[in-house]
């Protein structure tokens, strides 16, 4: 009992340290994420539209098979236009998916409710050793 009371302020810590590391993993934070297995999924029997938003030399080094390329830097203006759609899911990637996550904020923000981001980007994808198309 003298532990606890002499270290309550370490538990408290170690437990809030905790409880921050599983808040993404329940569901928290807000970013909407899918792995690789549920977007083939989503590609397959949804029609999940997806949208690489890495630049084009990126782009052209490896993406997702028939990903349409639309750069973070141009989301905003070119979405509306590559996707008319807003019902179909969104499954936004990009190279680790840091960019993508800020994508799917500026999905929602024009309408696409089912916008996610592919979680671990490209690096997760070839990971799952899904079939990447150059070019």
């Amino acid at each position: 009992m003298e532990f606890l009371t002499e270290n309550w302020m370490l538990i408290v810590i170690a437990v809030v340290s905790g409880a921050m590391l599983m808040w993404p993993a329940m569901g928290g934070g807000g970013k909407a994420t899918v792995q690789p297995m549920k977007a083939v999924q989503m590609m397959n029997h949804e029609k999940a539209v997806v949208i690489d938003v890495c630049e084009p030399n990126e782009f052209a080094n490896g993406h997702v098979g028939g990903a349409r390329n639309v750069p973070l830097s141009q989301l905003e203006k070119q979405l509306e236009g590559a996707v008319k759609n807003k019902q179909l899911p969104l499954i936004l990637v990009c190279a680790s998916g840091m960019r993508s996550g800020r994508a799917v904020a500026v999905a929602k923000k024009l309408g696409y409710d089912n916008a996610y981001s592919l979680a671990g980007g490209m690096g997760a994808w070839r990971a799952a050793n899904m079939p990447v198309s150059k070019g």
